[in-house]
Formats: C-alpha cells, sequence, structure tokens
C-alpha cells in the first residue's frame, strides 16, 4: 500500500507540475547536473558531443537552462555524498556517489508514465533494454525495489592498444592468455616503450582486479549460488551481492583461506610489475584511458579504456585496436579456473539520479532531460559522437566497438570479481600498499578479510536480510 501511494503522488506531482508550466510567466528555469567526466581530461566540459545534447534539448524546451558541473575522477563520489547528505546537491547527480535511498527520489511512477520525446510511448520504462534496466535486470533499483537513477548509455571495458607500437615490438593482437601478456609487455619494454599505460586512479586497479579475480573465483560459484536475482533461496546467472555476502559471513569465503584469492592477488601484482607505466602511482587518474596522455601521446602499447574513450582516438596518426584482459589459463596458474576472461557490458556508464531535495519546476525539468537524453532518437547522435552503446532497444551502438561487443568478453562473469568494500573504503586505493612493496601479501589479506565483512554487514543491514547468518 505505501509504494502505491508513492507511485500516485509521484503521479500526481507529474499532472500538478504540467499546470504549473501552464501557468508560469516564461522565466527560465535553471538545473544543474554535476558528476565525472568520463570522455576527457577537460575540467570545464564533458565535451562537444555532450554540449550538443544539451543544447538541442534547450532547444526544445526553451524555458530550461542546463549547466554542466566537472568533477575531479577522485572526488566526485565524497563531493556528490556530501552534498547529498547536506541537502545542498544540485537537481541532477552520477549515481555512483555513496548514499541513502531516501536521498534521491524513487522513478518508479515517472517509469510508468509516457516519455514524451517518444512518439507513442506508453510507458517510459519499455524503452529501455530490459535485460540491463527493467523487468529481467535489478540494476537501477536500490533496496526498497525503487528505481534511483536513469541510465544514458551502457558501458563496456576493454584493452585499446598501438598497433604500431605492438608491430614494431614483434607483438601480434589480440593477445589470448595471460602468460603471452607478460611476455609481450617484456617485449615492448625491450622495443623502448610502456607496455600499459596506467595511473594512480581507482580505475586501471578496479577493472584488473575484478577482471583477474573473476577468472579465479569462478570455480566456487556453484557453491556460493544460494540466492535468485530476487533475493530468494535459489540460483541466479550471476552470483548475487546476497549470496556473496553470505559465502563471507558464514566463512565459506575467506580471503585468507582461499588460495585462488591469493594467487589472483600475486597475478595482479605481476601484472603491474611487468606491464604497468613504471611511475604509474604518481600519475593523475583518467576516466576515458588509464595513463591516457602516454596512450593517446604514442608512448604506452596499451591502456584499459572504456568505450567513451573512442573519440578520444579521432586524431591520433597510429592505427589502434581492441581486445579483451587476456585468460588466465593453466598454464599460467595451476590455481586457473579455465574461466574465459569477461567483463560484460552494463548500466555502470552515465547514469543520474535526482536528490530527493529537488522539488517543484526543477523536479519536472529534471525528468524532462533525464527523458530527452534516454530516448533512441535524442540520444542517438550523442551515443555515435561519444562512442556510446545504448541502454534503450531502438537505438544503435556507436561505430567501431565491435571487438569490445563480441565473444565471451561481452557477457557478465558468473562471479563479478572480489572487490568488496564498504561505502566508507569506496573512494580508496586499497590496494596501493601491496602494489608498491609497502604491504606483504597476508597483510593485504587480513586487511580484504576486514573489508569484506564490514562489507557484508553492511549490505545485509540496507537489504534488511532476515536470514540468521545476516544477524551476526
Amino acid at each position: 500500500m505505501t509504494r502505491l501511494l508513492a507511485v500516485c503522488a509521484a503521479a500526481a506531482l507529474l499532472l500538478c507540475a504540467a499546470c504549473t508550466e501552464a501557468g508560469s510567466d516564461g522565466g527560465k528555469i535553471t538545473i544543474t547536473l554535476a558528476g565525472p567526466n568520463q570522455w576527457n581530461n577537460d575540467p570545464k566540459s564533458f565535451g562537444p558531443e555532450w554540449e550538443d545534447l544539451v543544447q538541442r534539448f534547450e532547444a526544445q524546451e526553451p524555458s530550461i537552462n542546463v549547466e554542466t558541473t566537472v568533477l575531479p575522477l577522485k572526488e566526485f563520489a565524497q563531493t556528490l555524498s556530501t552534498q547529498l547528505a547536506a541537502g545542498t546537491a544540485p537537481e541532477l547527480v552520477f549515481s555512483q556517489a555513496p548514499h541513502k535511498p531516501e536521498q534521491v527520489h524513487a522513478l518508479n511512477a515517472y517509469l510508468e508514465q509516457p516519455n514524451p520525446y517518444v512518439k507513442g510511448n506508453q510507458r517510459w520504462i519499455d524503452l529501455f533494454n530490459q535485460d540491463y534496466f527493467g523487468a529481467n535486470a535489478t540494476a537501477g533499483r536500490n533496496a526498497a525495489d525503487d528505481y534511483e537513477f536513469i541510465p544514458f548509455n551502457l558501458v563496456i571495458i576493454g584493452v585499446f592498444y598501438n598497433q604500431d607500437l605492438m608491430q614494431e615490438a614483434g607483438v601480434t593482437a589480440p593477445i589470448r592468455s595471460y602468460g603471452e601478456l607478460i611476455d609481450a609487455c617484456g617485449k615492448i619494454k625491450a622495443a623502448g616503450h610502456i607496455p600499459f599505460a596506467m595511473d594512480g586512479g581507482r580505475l586501471g586497479q578496479g577493472w584488473t582486479q575484478r577482471v583477474i579475480s573473476s577468472m579465479m573465483a569462478a570455480k566456487y560459484a556453484e557453491q556460493w549460488n544460494q540466492f535468485d536475482a530476487e533475493g530468494n533461496p535459489g540460483k541466479a546467472d550471476q552470483v548475487t551481492a546476497k549470496s556473496l555476502a553470505k559465502a563471507v559471513l558464514t566463512g565459506e569465503l575467506d580471503p585468507t583461506t582461499t588460495p585462488e584469492i591469493a594467487e589472483g592477488l600475486n597475478l595482479f601484482k605481476k601484472f603491474f610489475d611487468e606491464c604497468a607505466t613504471p611511475n604509474w602511482s604518481g600519475i593523475g587518474g583518467g576516466a576515458a584511458f588509464t595513463g591516457g596522455e602516454d596512450f593517446t601521446g604514442g608512448r604506452a602499447a596499451m591502456a584499459w579504456g572504456t568505450n567513451f574513450a573512442v573519440g578520444n582516438l579521432a586524431d591520433v596518426s597510429w592505427k589502434w585496436g581492441t581486445m579483451a584482459f587476456p585468460t588466465i589459463t593453466e598454464a599460467d596458474s595451476p590455481l586457473a579456473s579455465g574461466a574465459p576472461a569477461q567483463f560484460g557490458a552494463q548500466v555502470g556508464g552515465t547514469n543520474y539520479m535526482i536528490p530527493s531535495t529537488v522539488e517543484g519546476q526543477q523536479l519536472e525539468a529534471a525528468v524532462k532531460f533525464l527523458q530527452f537524453a534516454s530516448s533512441p532518437t535524442h540520444g542517438q547522435k550523442w551515443l555515435d559522437a561519444s562512442g556510446g552503446i545504448p541502454a534503450t532497444k531502438d537505438a544503435d551502438p556507436a561505430p567501431g566497438l565491435d571487438e569490445l561487443m563480441s565473444g565471451e568478453w561481452f557477457k557478465a562473469p558468473v562471479v563479478q570479481g572480489t572487490g568488496f568494500v564498504p561505502k566508507a573504503e569506496s573512494t580508496k586505493n586499497i590496494y596501493d600498499g601491496f602494489l608498491l612493496n609497502n604491504q606483504p601479501l597476508d597483510a593485504q589479506l587480513a586487511e580484504m578479510k576486514e573489508d569484506w565483512i564490514a562489507w557484508a554487514k553492511e549490505s545485509a543491514k540496507e537489504n534488511n536480510w532476515t536470514e540468521d547468518w545476516a544477524k551476526g
């Protein structure tokens, strides 16, 4: 009944907002969107593609003015989280900021209404690819089962490479196995180049650890897979957070006693030792590529990048390509699971939510911008120019992404990594000490155990899990 009342109230607000607009004096309504720059290193703009999207929206809605606040990648999460807690956040905020459900508007009622920018649409939610956002997915919904953000696109991570440097070093891409990658890094260094561009940001560490740990942990998937996507006893296509939390709190998943976790950390460190930019920890983190200046400047043979990074390669003088991170085989480690390297497209791309403190005309305007940006027709030009993969069914992916959108790499791994940390630790580089030889393996594993238990307890409390294992 509470959910029904909330939906009706929000629907009524939509109608009232429309009435308010009709009776307005024609004054401009200004809304601000704040988030990190996912496309380039410009501290003031998301780029011309984004500015074009905003201008087209403002032309469609001349009474609304949209401003963009670009937040530093290292600081956006803390900045927005603090603002949400204080009630001072702008009208639209990037969804990856740590927050409580009550700090943002539930969007269920809006998603049940037509998107006014799509002719003939009856329910906004029906426009989306339901496997990623909608009936078949849990993404975008919080512990109360409320939708709290709107995805403008999907994201896929991959390895970009400089084909010219690879050929000069005698390396052929794509590289298939982890051992071949380490060998290739040696050849590239011998040729006088950086093997894999890296920086001190969280993305390079997080992506590498996720891919390696998901492969190493895959052999335990059946054992840990205890709850379905709705949180009920059963199985899920990917092991859910609830299943993993139970495994942690019952001791089934303990980094200090699970040998594959330690082995994954050793492989993780070896990659940084043998392949990463030598002074990576002192380089500022980027969003499009890891070690972006070295890679786009033609000094590094490989780099992690998102599909959004394609636009940054438009003017380079060398040929480039993409590939999956190589698979860890039994020849690389006797503890290898045999699972292929996978990352999977997901809604962790450009997603925005509306703080619960936003009301009236600002709320109506913020919803309109979300509707416009996520509509297939109006969003397609931006997707094409920014390397976007659509979250909606009737839009097309940007050209040049075929290698990132095929094979096993495009599928989500059954265990999506083991980088569990409580929210208080989510903005920190938790592996720096280990990777920089300042913390031994045993100490890193012990620290991870503490983080995993804190994460599992935090998840149990936030999701109101009532099983005995969740009450400890």
